[in-house]
Order: C-alpha cells, then structure tokens, then sequence
C-alpha cells in the first residue's frame, strides 16, 4: 500500500470525527446518543472497520494512522459523556422547574413511639432505681442448677410443674423466671450487701389471653445483716406509689414460693375503681401485682452466703401484667402481633 493510501484512512478518520461531532451536537436523547456511539465505535463501527485495514499499511504507516485512530476514538467518547452529562442536567432543570402546588397538603408518614412494654419496664426501673436498686443481667438460656435447684427447687420438686419449662437439654433450660440472675448474682458479689434488680425475657409452656410463653419479669433482690419483712413491706410500699400513685392502699396475702420463706401475693387498690370495686379488679377492689417473701435459707446457702448472718427478700412482678391493666389491653397476644394499628394507641 502507498502513502497516499495511509493519508486516505487519515482523511476518512477526519470525516468520522466531524461527522461524530455534528451528530452528538444535535442529539437530544439517550437513545440518540447511544446510536451514534455503535455507529462509530461499536465492533461493526466505523472506526473498528477501518483499524483492520492497518495490517495492509507499511510498517512506517501504522503508528501514525493508530494513533489518529485513537485520538479520535477518544474526542468521541468524551463528546458522548458530555452531551449525556448535559441531557441529564436539562432532564433535572425541568423537573425541578416544574411547579408545585405549595399549599396542597405534604404526606404523611406515621410516627413510631415506645411499646407499652417498654414504657412500662422503663418507668418501673426508674422507680427501683432511685430505691437504690442497681441492674444487673444474666443468660436466657440457663443451667438447671441456677433456673431450680440453687432456688430450693430440687428435681423431685411439685413446683418444677407450676413452671411448665422448656427443655433444651436434660440439665439445659430456657429460663422460666429472672431469680436465676439473683443467684448468680450472689455468687459473684460473694458478700453482701447487695441491692439488685433484674429484667428480661421468661418462658413457659403457656399461651392463651392471659398468658404467653414468652414475657418479660422484673425482680429486686435486697441482702444485708438485719433485714426484717418490714423492710420488705417499706421497699414495696413505696415501689408501689412511686409506679402507680401516692397514697395507693395495699394488702400482703400468705402465699407460698420455694424460694422464700415466709412468702406474700402483694395487691394494691384497683386504680379503675379506687376500691370500690368493678370489671377491672372483678369486682374486689383489689388487683394481685407481684409476689414477694424473705430469702429462704436455703438459697442463701446454695449461693454460699450465712443465712446466720444475713437476710434479705426478694420480689417480683410481671411486666405484661402492669401494662394489660394500665392500659386496659384485653388480650397478652395483642402485646406481640406487631400491629401497627394496635401500637399507634401508644
């Protein structure tokens, strides 16, 4: 091949540059744009057609027309980007261009707030906390030692019923109250005093209005040299005002718990009524919030604590309990379904 036929394919890459250059100056759409850079650099593209003439040319001929070749190649390309650029940026101007109706009303998103249950642990937290009572946390799924036995509940105990426990192994446990955190607790303090609350997450095999096999408890624990069942009856009276009201009237029932001795079931005046008596309370003037007792010895002694030289109590309520009557909720379940038309109440 002669050098007028290697100034040939520089004459047609001029040709292809100028004839790019025009048509991407006119484009007005994407679409446009994208057809112009397969017709000229596509694989069947103009360009692509004429680079595969170079192996015809001479040595001394290749290197100039490659690199018009490549000079070229690359004006189109940053001609496509800007031409894009500047399509999207008049794509923008118009929308934004466009006007708005500023007094039509704006969309509305819906507001979350606190679960009930998490307003109601919280506030009675605060209430123990400012008691004196410092949280503390321990596992859910729990050895049959800490959940049992070290709560005076050996395996031939009738109240490993009252519990309906999930297993997972023989000796494995879901946790079915939060007094395993006590015992730990007292294990790893090793010497009282000790002045601790607990809460979290419980299971039992139990589900239907009232009752759900997984809900939340919250339980003090208070030890040191002298602590009587006044103490007991002070710390709940005043755990009792400062969640419901001042001046709110309770009443402290025999009970039986394992892991107390004596025990209580603790009520409180109904707060719908005032005592006088109505569908909330079933009509007794009284509504059942926690139960309560001093420390069995044998407990303090499984934690390895002198029940000669110590005492303490221990109470504990149900959280679900505080809000179904606070809030007047009928059914435990509607705590968990995750309605947002039942939360948004809250």
């Amino acid at each position: 091949m002669s050098d007028t036929d290697a100034a040939s394919l520089i004459n047609s890459l001029d040709s292809f540059e100028k004839e790019a250059q025009h048509i991407l100056s006119d484009a007005l759409s994407e679409e446009q744009i994208e057809q112009a850079r397969v017709n000229f650099l596509g694989k069947k593209g103009h360009i692509s057609l004429l680079l595969r003439k170079l192996g015809s040319l001479s040595a001394d001929d290749r290197p100039s027309v490659g690199a018009k070749a490549n000079s070229v190649r690359q004006n189109i390309e940053t001609w496509i980007d800007t031409r894009l650029a500047a399509i999207e940026q008049n794509k923008r101007h118009k929308e934004l261009s466009q006007v708005v109706d500023t007094s039509l009303p704006g969309k509305s998103f819906p507001c979350g707030s606190l679960h009930p249950i998490t307003q109601t642990s919280e506030r009675i937290l605060a209430v123990l906390n400012r008691l004196g009572f410092q949280r503390v946390s321990g596992p859910e799924i729990e050895h049959d030692f800490f959940n049992f036995e070290a709560l005076n509940i050996p395996k031939s105990h009738p109240a490993r019923d009252m519990q309906d426990t999930f297993y997972i192994e023989d000796d494995i446990v879901l946790r079915t109250h939060t007094s395993p955190v006590q015992v730990r607790t007292m294990l790893a303090q090793k010497k009282p005093p000790m002045r601790v609350v607990s809460f979290g997450r419980v299971y039992r095999r139990d589900h239907d209005v009232t009752h759900s096999p997984m809900f939340h408890q919250i339980e003090g624990l208070y030890i040191d040299k002298n602590v009587t069942f006044a103490d007991l009856k002070a710390t709940v009276k005043a755990f009792i005002e400062g969640v419901f009201s001042a001046g709110c009237a309770m009443r402290m029932r025999p009970s039986y718990f394992p892991f107390t001795e004596p025990s209580a079931e603790i009520d409180m005046a109904c707060f719908e009524c005032k005592g006088k008596g109505c569908r909330l309370c079933k009509n007794t003037g009284w509504i059942e919030i926690m139960g309560a007792g001093m420390i069995d010895p044998n407990v303090l002694r499984a934690a390895r604590i002198d029940p000669e030289e110590y005492s303490g109590f221990a109470f504990g309520l149900g959280v679900e309990r505080v809000s179904i009557l606070e809030f007047g909720i009928p059914d435990i379940r509607l705590l968990f379904e995750n309605s947002e038309r039942f939360l948004s109440q809250f």
